[in-house]
């Protein structure tokens, strides 16, 4: 015990001296291997800092209450809850009655016990003024200065409001309004003006736009105002903050829920009951959501693969550096056997070098992420958009991660070790290199492990719908080539015949000392072939995301739409569009409104309704159409009827889609849209001018060629018809129908009413926006003076600008090759530094026969290339079968979808999925040319042409 310890004690001593003295490698290797772990340490201790205790969570929700008071929305019914109070649904089972599911609000104060401290926290939203017009903003009416509101927002700046005129703002507000502490401000189309008297902010959502006022002091005034304007007002959302002395145990918030509330309860959020003690999770369909044990095996499994996958990357990068270490200490460790030193010494010395390079690459990855996290903690925390819990540390997943450093130190002076080793004594001091051959059983296990991997691939791509099988196999066949590597250099020494002078020598020099050669071949393998198989990958999902592609617009077309209070800000934004952009030709559309001016297209809000084109029911594809008894309709057909619907032109699914945002896609227009949506029809533009209904969709129009427009004012009468099934109740405006042939592209727009003819069956349309024809596509610049303008208007605004298909993948292309380019030339960096200290003695004979200083040059620069070259050409064939492997079995799984929808009547296309595999040629030139070619070049510059001045050696 004793020996060995002091035999460790001393190689590592040896080892420690001999990267003090080779400070270069010694940092080139411990970079590779720390930074890795700085990423990864950074990473959890990121994670991890953001994880929030339970108090914490509660304290940003209900702050200092006890309990959350929520109306569930049941109509008063009593319902089932969650212990969190995130889910709940009614105590009754609506769906086996067939009863429609309540859906009243609830009087949420009669729930709350007497005596207790009550807090309202109500929400709405309006368009407030700025520094740049408006801006639309949630407000928020909290009296956040009481003591039971501590902790939901954290004041930053100035005061909480304290008067009815007062409102504090988030700090994501004022940032986005150029307002400051001291600003005033005002709603649109509302006559009072509050000043800002601080700034906060939400611990939990640091990017949130929103102001906050005294309870009572906004959100109803202005719904006031704005309903005298004609606008439905904001939509206004209370919750109940409040605090009793023993706050609120399970058996209270199961009572409470018999009123139709819903309880977050801090006791029982702190304490939580057993789920049999939840008749919520009794219920079928409702349970706690835990993760399968396959589930779980699945990530941990992808996890290890990556980090083994990464391990071995590290390990076949640094290898070579140690082997150039040893290569460079041979004389030393031949001392070291001429004094006795045995075998397992060697090693020892060797593999220290790896334990001190993995122990300070562990160290300072370590200490690295430590303190940058906790330096950019602020930085991480407005990326992240929530502040951290604390700086939270975990010393075993730490220790862990630097044990990965120190592991990997320790495999990549493995064959290192072992090369050494076998080195005579007499060798070593000589500097003689000895007879090298290599492993033949490692080739068979390679190869072996192609066929098992590419089985296993083929298997999962073919047989099941497992991605993660196919990842398995992918991963053990690149394995498989990996190990299988020697024996490929080997077979690539046989086309040095054809090669001149330079180039011969490298790759003779390669071939001959495959245990420099293979490990940075396998390392550019390694990495070619994840570059390859995602590049393929992403090639391929752009194809096909091209095939489906469905334009919005014509190709340079714009459209603007506002569908906000009535359109009132479609005048705003149509001039913004034609100040900013080459405008040809503009199309102004309408939408029709039931009720109030400033309803939305879809109703919803009090005094307003909508509308509905009605669908004749000799039109209505059989698969779809109601039954009385609320069964489904497609269980009456059997399979094959299913299949030959699916064919049916009433059952196909609308391929035409677009950026229009209203009822049935009806718009009310005159022939300029035509122009704009490149519809050559000269039936449509005079029926559309006579003033009939201009139809793009076959199934609307009925057998005496009229369409119906359904205006239904009563929505709650309509509501509760739809849920019995019987017709809904409404008035039916009639207009002749003038069918387009052919099915031309429409963007989303199945109909179209010219405005006289609106006006003369009696339809109250608004504006809803613009449509426009361009003179060229706009640029960059354009686009963002447009996007400054319609900011100011404050509200939701659609704007469409179609560009055609705009591949979302071109940067990370860029970005795997430029990756892979690094890893290339730095792993034959690598190899070219071993080699030179090998093939000194070769220089020499070189120089000594009359050989100019550029061989040097020369030769080096070939060496380099040549296991660039070999690397990525192998690389690039291991990486296809992977890619190939996921779209296949993607393409077996859209094929599955699309044969069970025909099974089951669900209207979708009767072609198949377009699923295909797209080599990225532009990505595998640059790997197969640029790369090795740029290496090459790279080292042929940073090669000296004359060699250092050696002493003789002594013999």
């Amino acid at each position: 015990m004793t020996t060995w310890f002091h035999s460790w004690r001393a190689a590592v001593r040896i080892a420690r001296r001999d990267a003090w003295r080779s400070k270069g490698r010694s940092f080139l290797v411990l970079a590779m291997i720390a930074l890795p772990i700085l990423g990864v340490s950074a990473f959890d201790l990121t994670i991890r800092s953001s994880e929030l205790s339970t108090e914490q969570q509660l304290e940003r929700s209900i702050g200092a209450a006890d309990a959350l008071f929520t109306d569930g929305h049941v109509d008063g019914v009593p319902l089932l809850q969650d212990p969190k109070g995130e889910q709940s649904t009614p105590a009754e089972d609506y769906d086996s009655a067939n009863k429609p599911w309540p859906s009243g609000s609830t009087d949420v104060g009669k729930a709350i016990p007497a005596g207790s401290t009550v807090l309202t926290d109500s929400s709405g939203s309006a368009k407030l003024t700025t520094t740049h017009g408006l801006l639309h903003t949630q407000v928020r009416e909290l009296k956040a200065a009481d003591p039971v509101a501590r902790g939901i927002m954290r004041l930053r700046e100035g005061r909480f409001p304290e008067k009815t005129d007062e409102i504090a703002a988030t700090t994501g507000f004022l940032k986005s309004s150029g307002l400051t502490v001291g600003s005033t401000l005002t709603a649109r189309g509302f006559d009072r003006t509050y000043t800002i008297t601080g700034a906060y902010e939400l611990p939990s959502d640091l990017k949130a736009e929103q102001v906050n006022a005294l309870p009572g002091a906004f959100l109803a005034v202005y719904g006031q105002a704005v309903e005298k304007a004609g606008i439905p007002k904001p939509d206004v959302s209370t919750t109940y903050l409040v605090k009793k002395a023993g706050g609120f145990t399970w058996n209270t918030v199961q009572e409470i829920n018999k009123k139709g509330v819903v309880v977050t309860s801090r006791a029982v959020v702190l304490d939580p009951p057993a789920d049999s003690e939840v008749p919520l999770y009794q219920k079928d369909g409702w349970g706690t959501y835990q993760e399968s044990a396959a589930a779980r095996a699945a990530a941990l499994a992808a996890v290890g693969t990556v980090v083994g996958l990464a391990m071995l990357e590290i390990c076949l990068l640094a290898g070579p550096a140690f082997a150039v270490g040893a290569r460079r200490s041979r004389r030393q460790l031949g001392l070291v056997g001429a004094n006795g030193g045995a075998r397992s010494h060697i090693r020892a010395i060797v593999l220290s070098g790896g334990l001190v390079i993995g122990v300070a690459s562990a160290v300072v990855g370590t200490v690295l992420a430590l303190i940058l996290t906790f330096t950019l903690r602020p930085y991480l925390e407005e990326y992240m958009g929530q502040r951290f819990g604390g700086f939270t540390v975990k010393p075993l997943e730490i220790l862990a991660i630097a044990g990965l450093a120190v592991l990997t130190g320790l495999l990549a002076a493995i064959v290192p070790a072992i090369t050494a080793s076998r080195q005579t004594v007499l060798a070593s001091l000589t500097g003689r290199r000895g007879v090298r051959r290599s492993s033949r059983v490692l080739p068979l296990v390679g190869l072996a492990a192609i066929l098992l991997g590419g089985v296993i691939a083929l298997y999962g791509s073919v047989v099941t719908d497992q991605l993660f099988i196919v990842a398995g196999g992918s991963a053990i066949a690149e394995l498989g080539v990996v190990a299988m590597t020697p024996a490929l250099v080997g077979l690539f020494g046989r086309t040095g015949r054809w090669l001149p002078l330079s180039p011969r020598l490298a790759l003779r020099d390669a071939v001959r000392n495959r245990g420099r050669t293979a490990p940075a071949v396998a390392a550019v393998l390694a990495a070619v072939a994840g570059t390859v198989a995602v590049s393929t990958y992403a090639a391929s999902r752009d194809a096909q995301d091209l095939a489906g592609y469905h334009p919005s617009l014509p190709y340079g077309a714009v459209s603007v739409l506002v569908t906000q209070e009535g359109g009132r800000d479609a005048a705003t934004a149509r001039d913004a569009v034609q100040r900013t952009l080459p405008v040809d030709v503009r199309a102004d559309v309408f939408r029709i409104s039931v009720g109030k001016p400033g309803c939305p297209p879809w109703g919803g809000s009090p005094g307003c309704g909508r509308y509905e084109v009605v669908l004749p029911p000799a039109n209505e594809c059989p698969l779809w159409r109601s039954a009385p008894d609320g069964t489904d309709p497609s269980e009456k057909f059997t399979k094959e009827q299913r299949r030959a619907l699916a064919k049916d032109w009433r059952c196909k699914s609308d391929p035409n889609s677009g950026s229009i945002s209203v009822e049935s896609g009806l718009l009310i227009a005159d022939g300029r849209l035509l122009t704009v949506l490149g519809i050559d029809d000269p039936g449509a533009a005079r029926a559309l001018a006579d003033g009939r209904f201009v139809s793009f969709s076959r199934a609307q129009v009925d057998g005496s060629g009229k369409v119906g427009v359904k205006l239904i004012t009563d929505t709650e009468a309509a509501d509760r018809a739809a849920e019995q099934r019987k017709p809904i109740p409404g008035e039916i405006k009639s207009f002749t129908a003038y069918q387009v042939p052919g099915s031309p592209a429409t963007y989303g727009v199945a109909g179209l009413i010219s405005p006289d003819a609106a006006k003369a069956a009696g339809l109250s349309t608004v504006p809803l926006g613009s449509f426009f024809t361009t003179d060229h596509l706009p640029n960059t610049e354009q686009r963002q003076k447009l996007d400054g303008e319609l900011a100011k208007i404050g509200g939701d605004v659609d704007l469409v600008v179609e560009e055609g298909f705009v591949s979302k993948n071109s940067i990370v292309l860029l970005a795997l090759t430029v990756f892979a380019g690094l890893v290339t030339i730095g792993a034959a960096g690598i190899a070219t530094g071993l080699a030179q200290a090998d093939a000194e003695a070769d220089l020499k004979t070189l120089a000594a026969v009359g050989a100019p200083p550029r061989v040097r040059r020369t030769l080096s620069g070939f060496q380099c290339g040549v296991v660039a070259a070999m690397g990525v050409i192998l690389g690039s064939a291991a990486g296809v079968l992977p890619a190939v492997g996921l779209r296949l079995t993607e393409e077996r799984q859209e094929m599955h979808f699309y044969q069970e929808a025909l099974d089951n009547g669900w209207g979708i296309s009767d072609t198949p999925p377009y699923v295909p595999v797209v080599v990225p040629w532009e990505t595998l030139a640059a790997l197969l040319v640029a790369v090795p070619l740029g290496a090459a070049l790279l080292a042929a510059l940073v090669t000296r042409s004359r060699g250092a001045l050696a002493r003789r050696a002594a013999h």
